[in-house]
């Protein structure tokens, strides 16, 4: 069961500090942010790292002017991921919210999954998405991608471990360990092609954010309930 931190409503009359929160499936990280600027009065609050809509797991909060300055500090954190793959099909977004350019009757084997997969392994460089929140020239990819815009993006060295945790075609479930800037979603779409098929992320938990895991979080749920405080579940120091 959650612990509340020792962060208390007596010694944090402002509610501002860190909250961990776990996501759930088909709310973006914004809804959070607006959901507790609404409970907390606080306007200034952010998040250090975006999910998108489809994905779950831990999120980062960060509520008051203090800790939005913090963000740069979590943001650097590495982050662990469970993601599922579906393969058979690629889509434009390179994932489940996307719309089908591609599919494939190949049936790869554990084995030449195993093999394809220790390729990604460690140090390796990866081109972001075109629909992705990246900005370049000042504007966001996923704006241009909307408009059928492709822009050239710059490849950017990443680290990554990867787990193979079950494969019943056509879904392929690992655990990914990476840094700062890795798009799992490309990763899903680079692990298709390469296996001479196409694939596309249909789920994504985010386990780990830093040091904080989904064990650290509340549910997302629990913020609409008008009888639930936060601020217990505050964290002011780490």
């Amino acid at each position: 069961m959650l612990k509340r931190s020792p962060e208390t409503a007596m010694n944090n009359p402002k509610g501002e500090g860190l909250l961990l929160v776990d996501k759930e499936r088909d709310r973006t990280a914004f809804y959070l942010v607006k959901v507790l600027r609404k409970i907390s009065s606080i306007k200034k609050i952010g998040h250090a790292g975006i999910l998108d809509p489809f994905a779950t797991g831990v999120m980062v909060m960060l509520i008051g002017r203090p800790y939005t300055k913090m963000s740069d500090r979590f943001l650097n954190d590495d982050k662990e991921y469970i993601a599922t793959l579906k393969l058979g099909a690629a889509t434009d977004t390179f994932d489940c919210d996307g719309q089908i350019t591609k599919e494939s009757d190949l049936i790869p084997t554990l084995g030449e999954i195993e093999e394809v997969i220790q390729t990604f392994q460690g140090s390796t460089l990866q081109t972001p998405p075109m629909f992705s929140a990246k900005k370049i020239d000042g504007q966001k990819l996923y704006l241009l991608a909307r408009k059928g815009i492709e822009v050239e993006r710059k490849p950017i060295q990443i680290t990554v471990a990867l787990e193979i945790l079950d494969y019943s075609y056509p879904e392929l479930k690992i655990r990914a360990s990476c840094s700062k800037g890795t798009y799992i979603r490309t990763l899903a779409h680079d692990i298709g092609s390469k296996l001479g098929t196409c694939a596309h992320l249909i789920a994504l938990e985010r386990t780990r954010s830093g040091c904080f895991t989904l064990k650290d979080c509340i549910d997302a749920k629990s913020l609409s309930d008008p009888s639930f405080s936060y601020i217990p579940y505050l964290r002011k120091h780490l």
